[in-house]
């Protein structure tokens, strides 16, 4: 049984913490939060676990062996640490922090003292996502031209960070995660109409010193509820799309044929085949994912989005927010 301590009872907050509390290798023993109410309500459904608003008094309890962060993303990086410092295993949702320096800095503090370093980059988990990956490295797509995301929807407005800061982070690393390298440059152009100073809409493109690109659109200002990622190969193409309730991967067998030689007539021709939906065995990504942090430390485990991948995604959105800030030029990535 791993014993968990929790900061953060938010928005995302109380779904980690009812995945974790379901493990059965797992238990929160003490939630941290500023607000009183939402410690309350915690309480009421988890009998027996301790609240406080005091975060020293958290990792001051002998028992505990992770952390788990979930707050707003600026106190990612000081909660972390602090965390590391004192020993401990740590969970913190995505961003991993706002800077590259301080993200490379909890990397380096976990590995120092041999703890487990997990980002919540969700969509890695996704059972979907999972199989979408395997068929890519399969090559059963061919070659990867490219891939697409877009997450839009219309609310949860952020005051706090844009649209690319809150929102991107799931395809930035499923992005690297099914490509599998860092980009050379990144370009990002943002539309403000809400809040000054603060883009609703983001389009970003990252490009790749492989040829291949990844586009991404984020908005919090769309009528539809969008959360699909199509990856093109020179064999066929891919659609992951969330919002579908029973079709989540659907693989289409199309494409454009290159002749070996040159003969009269179009030297390409299309190619139009079947669509297929594979069976996906579908779990709830969150659980997998809270899973499997606590794998990683019973079994001295790497995790699959552990504190370098979490610098990774950083990387291109610190280059994105450059990028934004000069009107969409392209960005080189700070440390490539």
């Amino acid at each position: 049984m791993v014993t968990l301590g929790q900061v953060g009872l938010g928005y995302w907050g109380p779904n980690l913490l009812r995945n974790f509390n379901g493990l059965a290798q797992a238990r929160v023993k003490v939630c941290c939060d500023l607000d009183e109410a939402a410690l309350r309500r915690a309480a009421s459904l988890y009998p027996g676990m301790a609240i406080t608003g005091d975060y020293d008094a958290l990792l001051g309890d002998a028992d505990v062996e992770g952390v788990i962060v979930t707050t707003p993303t600026p106190a990612h990086y000081k909660l972390a640490k602090a965390a590391l410092l004192s020993g401990r295993h740590v969970f913190v949702e995505k961003p991993i922090a706002l800077a590259v320096a301080e993200a490379e800095e909890l990397v380096a503090l976990a590995e120092e003292r041999g703890r487990v370093l997990m980002v919540g980059h969700l969509l890695m988990y996704h059972p979907a996502v999972a199989r979408l990956k395997q068929m890519v490295d399969s090559g059963e797509l061919g070659e990867v031209y490219y891939l697409y995301a877009s997450r839009l929807n219309l609310g949860q407005v952020r005051r706090s960070e844009n649209a690319m800061w809150s929102l991107a982070p799931h395809d930035i690393s499923v992005a690297l995660y099914l490509l599998g390298e860092e980009p050379e440059a990144v370009a990002a152009q943002g539309l403000t109409y809400l809040q000054p100073g603060i883009p609703d809409t983001v389009f970003l493109t990252l490009r790749f010193a492989s040829g291949r690109a990844a586009h991404v659109h984020v908005s919090w200002l769309d009528p539809h509820k969008v959360r699909r990622i199509t990856v093109v190969g020179s064999q066929k193409m891919a659609v992951f799309d969330d919002v579908d309730s029973t079709e989540k991967l659907r693989i289409y067998d199309k494409g454009v044929q290159r002749p070996a030689y040159d003969s009269y007539g179009d030297s390409l021709s299309l190619r139009f085949g079947d669509i297929s939906i594979p069976r996906i065995d579908m779990r709830e990504p969150l659980r997998l994912e809270c899973q499997h942090f606590i794998d990683c430390i019973v079994n001295g485990q790497t995790p699959l989005s552990d504190g370098r991948n979490g610098v990774q995604v950083l990387r291109v959105l610190e280059a994105g927010q450059r990028s934004l800030e000069r009107g969409g030029e392209p960005m080189a990535l700070a440390g490539s």
